[in-house]
């Protein structure tokens, strides 16, 4: 019944008065991107929805927009040359992903869910991963996006092929999270996992999660 039809309610409700209070903080950064960076303000980016069907979800501005095709591609790294100045600040308190209460809106993406990939990195995860981590909407933030909050700082951490590390330790780690986010939808567990988010956004380096979310697939060793 909640990932039904309460799931849908409470994110059109959620994203539209997020959308109405933080308008006045949303125009002044547009304004910003306007005036730097590449004069663009929002990103439309295609990525993998739910069933596994394209969308196209909306981001600030923050880097190159042929990122993709230079540099680490799909990859962002610490200190990464395509990412714009004002970006790393967007990028570093998530206020880059904001504009997705659009998608919201629309419908095609939740406020919790699994984070919604770009094909290449989708690609990576194992065959049964892919059947079933998409059965619901990608959400703005979920049990992957708290875990890999700092990825881009791992992945620069990488003595290697940051794209071979993804393949082998990440994204194998990231469909267990997911999987167990399919496995565990409630209404309580998106509660949590927003103040989860919250709270990790100001406290950076907290165990949080791993204390308030029952049974989360082990850590690989290689992540720290």
């Amino acid at each position: 019944m909640y990932e039904k039809f309460l799931k849908r309610f409470v994110d059109f409700v959620l994203a539209l008065t997020a959308l109405l209070v933080l308008l006045p903080f949303l125009l002044p950064i547009c304004v910003l991107l306007l005036l730097t960076g590449e004069h663009e303000v929002f990103y439309l980016q295609k990525r993998v929805g739910c069933k596994n069907k394209d969308f196209k979800v909306w981001k600030f501005a923050t880097m190159l927009k042929d990122s993709p095709n230079i540099g680490a591609g799909s990859i962002t790294l610490r200190d990464d040359p395509r990412v714009f100045p004002v970006g790393k600040f967007l990028r570093k308190t998530k206020i880059n992903e904001l504009p997705q209460v659009i998608n919201v809106l629309i419908g095609n993406m939740s406020i919790v869910g699994p984070r919604p990939l770009m094909e290449v990195d989708f690609a990576k995860f194992s065959d049964d991963v892919q059947a079933v981590v998409y059965n619901t909407n990608p959400g703005i933030t979920g049990i992957g996006s708290i875990i890999f909050r700092d990825e881009e700082k791992w992945m620069s951490d990488v003595d290697g092929d940051p794209h071979d590390f993804d393949k082998k330790y990440i994204a194998p780690y990231k469909g267990a999270l997911e999987l167990w986010y399919q496995e565990n939808i409630s209404i309580w567990t998106d509660v949590k996992i927003i103040f989860c988010t919250a709270w990790v956004i100001l406290f950076s380096e907290s165990y949080l999660p791993y204390r308030i979310f029952d049974g989360l697939p082990e850590k690989p060793d290689a992540l720290g």
